[in-house]
């Protein structure tokens, strides 16, 4: 019985590959969805993934400069599409980011002096424009670029303790420009639109220690601190 039930799983695969390869990629495909893009407004919401680094600029040169080890986090949002013309939407895409970076300093022997965990969970707020190329059959690539602005929920700066009490702070709101690319596949009843982007924070974001405790090895010779991203998303309309 397992077996059959494995044969018949494998067919339905195939054959439902097949039909879908058929309708993308062969010479006189069936159009689906063909007046979709045409509406003025439309809407939809992703899933996805990404990674999180920082940008370090130093006020004075450094030997050994401190170490990003990056993460694998999630997305989640929805999208909002407004039709300017046949080649260029704005694109509104808040959403939910959750990322996690640690940051090793050098210098220090103490797992507590040069350990500092940065998790993130932000409300991301990008507004883009989409350039599409023309439509061939169901398949339809477009560039993405724009600015955003970000919450960070996690960002510790409203806490009183700062890095000489093991707390890393940085600013709540932040702004980033972003730009990629992505490919729309036109399927029988939906938009399936992955798509990669990278994201490029503008402004420092980093809340330097108190002086009160005396110079800081964490943050005094740190110039600007500056979030950049690779964004992957997987978008339903």
């Amino acid at each position: 019985m397992k077996k059959i039930v494995i044969v018949v799983l494998l067919a339905l695969t195939t054959k439902g590959y097949s039909q879908f390869a058929k309708n993308m990629f062969s010479k006189d495909p069936i159009i689906n969805l063909e007046n979709w893009q045409k509406q003025r407004v439309y809407f939809g919401y992703y899933l996805g993934f990404n990674t999180f680094d920082f940008k370090f600029d130093y006020k004075t040169p450094v030997t050994n400069d401190i170490q990003v080890k990056k993460t694998t986090g999630f997305n989640v949002g929805v999208v909002a599409d407004l039709r300017l013309q046949e080649y260029i939407n704005l694109r509104f895409e808040p959403g939910l980011y959750y990322t996690k970076r640690d940051l090793y300093y050098p210098g220090f022997d103490l797992e507590k002096d040069y350990l500092r965990e940065v998790n993130s969970t932000y409300i991301h707020f990008p507004l883009l424009l989409k350039f599409s190329s023309l439509r061939t059959g169901n398949i339809r690539p477009y560039l993405v670029g724009g600015m955003s602005t970000t919450l960070n929920l996690s960002s510790n700066s409203k806490s009183q303790d700062d890095n000489f009490e093991g707390k890393f702070r940085v600013k709540q709101w932040t702004a980033a420009y972003e730009v990629g690319f992505g490919i729309d596949f036109f399927t029988e009843y939906f938009i399936f639109s992955p798509s990669v982007r990278g994201m490029f924070g503008i402004g420092d974001e980093l809340i330097r220690d108190k002086p009160i405790n005396g110079a800081s090895p964490w943050t005094d010779n740190i110039d600007s601190m500056k979030s950049r991203a690779i964004l992957i998303n997987f978008t339903f309309h």
